[in-house]
């Protein structure tokens, strides 16, 4: 008897690790870091749809300000991110973390940021902001989104260059900066905000850059998806999807509209998947 439970022993002990190593190897995980602009909102969505439903991970979201995202990645407590806006607005963050991290390109090409008014409004350019009229009617305002941004960053270097000392930037959020936005637009008030392209206000509403003869805000970015180092080995199907994302602005834009008309980013991003199969599958290829 003490042989026989002796062996029934061995065997339980046997199968217990078996079903854990499998458990183990089934328990498939992975981190993104996001900021809670739509445009990455969107993407960020839609990455962790093709993940869960293709690739068979489990996604955690990680919402948090640009430079921790960046450090995230850096320190690999995220895994991956497809929000690295590349070469001006992210340059800081590049320069500080360019060793610890792996650039696997650009995701979408044709972005751009700078000052943004509604196209009803007689201006044309940043240096017009210090009219006095137009600083009068802007009751001193610009409005911005979360501190730390590049955005914002490059914002408060357009102050002082463009000496708009009468000027105070607001500190907000993406989602603040577009309610204050489109309050402005529907009573046709004169408002001045951080804006970014892709993003859904600019198909919502007509909207105009003001010019920047210095050159502050840069020209036409890429936005770059970045992952830290090891993800090739540790995870060789995310990360060959991962290189494989990329899609083009009127895709983001149409996550983002659906978003901004009520659907959850989860659903907007399921449906975009389900809509767009094809190019899912180009993601995808070689990776399942």
């Amino acid at each position: 008897m003490k042989k026989w439970s002796l062996l029934l022993s061995i065997v339980f002990f046997a199968v217990a690790v078996l079903a854990g190593c499998s458990e183990k190897k089934d328990d498939k995980s992975i981190k993104l870091a996001y900021v809670a602009w739509d445009s990455e909102i969107a993407s960020t969505n839609v990455v962790k749809e093709v993940l869960e439903s293709k690739l068979g991970y489990k996604v955690e979201m990680l919402q948090v300000d640009a430079g921790p995202m960046w450090a995230g990645i850096a320190d690999g407590s995220a895994d991956a991110m497809v929000a690295a806006w590349l070469p001006g607005t992210h340059a800081s963050y590049l320069e500080k973390y360019k060793s610890d991290i792996v650039d696997l390109g650009p995701n979408l090409n044709g972005t751009k940021i700078g000052l943004t008014v509604p196209a009803y409004m007689d201006i044309k350019s940043i240096e017009d902001l210090n009219k006095a009229e137009i600083v009068s009617a802007l009751n001193k305002q610009i409005i911005g989104i979360e501190p730390g941004a590049g955005i914002m960053m490059a914002t408060e270097k357009a102050v002082k260059e463009y000496g708009l000392k009468d000027y105070t930037l607001v500190e907000s959020s993406s989602a603040a900066m577009a309610q204050e936005l489109q309050k402005a637009y529907g009573n046709k008030q004169p408002i001045v905000v951080t804006g970014w392209t892709p993003h859904w206000m600019f198909a919502k509403m007509d909207l105009k850059y003001l010019d920047d003869p210095k050159g502050l805000f840069g020209g036409d970015e890429q936005i770059h998806t970045l992952v830290r180092k090891g993800l090739d080995a540790d995870m060789k199907d995310a990360h060959a999807f991962l290189d494989q994302f990329e899609w083009f602005p009127e895709d983001m834009a149409k996550v983002m509209v659906a978003i901004q008309e009520g659907k959850s980013p989860e659903e907007a991003a399921k449906d975009w998947v389900t809509e767009n199969a094809d190019k899912v599958d180009a993601w995808v290829k070689g990776a399942e």
